[in-house]
């Protein structure tokens, strides 16, 4: 048991003692439950994604020994992490090292990106931050053979697309965007980030309403763990940039991808003022549809500072 939850769990047993014992066993569950939401802060990203993550509960919660797991970061242009284009390559990092702590059989940082995929890969900073965990785990797919047309049973407009192979057959797919604007759709987060993992994202432009095929997208890849990278927020400019960047130095981490997109929200300025998730079309959509909450007031989100 760490010190904190010794220090928590103590005063808890204290008060149960003076208060009806039947409210004993509710005061131990409410400590033992994870937070909805991890939101953590600190100058270290690699350490507050770790802290966050832990937070959850820890990642033998979401990775099982033997797992195949896919990472999806932001990282489909060839810029460093100052930029607020792509996710911190410590926040990538720590994900891939806490993913094999936890006995993953094998670990995929994968993005469709939208520049050269090289370039992305090695000016991002993130195959570079990765060596060492494990051999050829960063890529930047583009060739139609990296995908597979697949169904979008629950799809109200976006019926099917071609869908990474690798993304099919993971075990775990983690979201790992960073926190930026996006000229269409508001900002790019996780729900929106998933569009990173298939091949004909124009059509969702062009033929459909873009929030609504978002949604559609989300309900077939809906992840098992979302961890946002705030450190740099592209408030303006996004999805390309240059725009204004707010160092933030924050970690969003929730099993609840729309849970972690509102929080997100909420959170940082965007365009110069603040909004509600509410009016996120496509995060309000996925909420409508059932795939999370951003209900703020209803979520439990526990704040610390490193």
């Amino acid at each position: 048991m760490r010190r904190r939850q010794f220090i928590k769990r103590g005063s808890l047993w204290l008060a149960a003692g003076v208060l009806a014992p039947t409210l004993m066993p509710r005061l131990l569950l409410a400590e033992d439950t994870p937070p909805d939401v991890a939101y953590v802060t600190g100058q270290d990203p690699a350490a507050s994604t770790r802290a966050a993550v832990e937070l959850l509960g820890g990642m033998s919660t979401v990775v099982k020994p033997g797992d195949k797991v896919v990472i999806k970061p932001n990282m489909s242009f060839p810029h460093p992490p100052e930029n607020g284009t792509n996710t911190h390559p410590l926040v990538v990092a720590a994900i891939a090292g806490m993913c094999k702590e936890a006995g993953a059989a094998r670990v995929s940082v994968l993005d469709h990106p939208l520049s050269d995929a090289e370039k992305c890969i090695e000016r991002s900073g993130i195959a570079e931050a990765c060596k060492g965990i494990e051999e050829d785990m960063v890529h930047g797919l583009t060739r139609g053979s990296h995908f597979t047309e697949t169904d979008i049973p629950q799809g109200e407009e976006m019926r099917s697309n071609d869908v990474m192979k690798e993304v099919l057959a993971a075990d775990v797919l983690i979201a790992a965007p960073t926190a930026k604007s996006h000229s269409s759709a508001g900002v790019s987060l996780a729900i929106k980030g998933m569009m990173g993992l298939i091949k004909n994202r124009g059509i969702m432009h062009w033929r459909y309403d873009l929030d609504e095929s978002i949604v559609d997208l989300a309900t077939l890849l809906n992840p098992d763990l979302t961890v946002i990278d705030a450190t740099y927020v592209l408030t303006t400019g996004g999805p390309y940039g240059p725009g204004k960047v707010l160092r933030e130095n924050a970690i969003i981490a929730s099993r609840d991808m729309v849970a972690a997109d509102a929080t997100a929200v909420a959170s940082f300025e965007w365009y110069g003022r603040r909004f509600e998730p509410r009016q996120v079309n496509h995060v309000r959509r996925a909420a409508e549809r059932g795939l999370g909450s951003m209900d703020l007031a209803a979520l439990r989100t526990e704040r610390v500072a490193l």
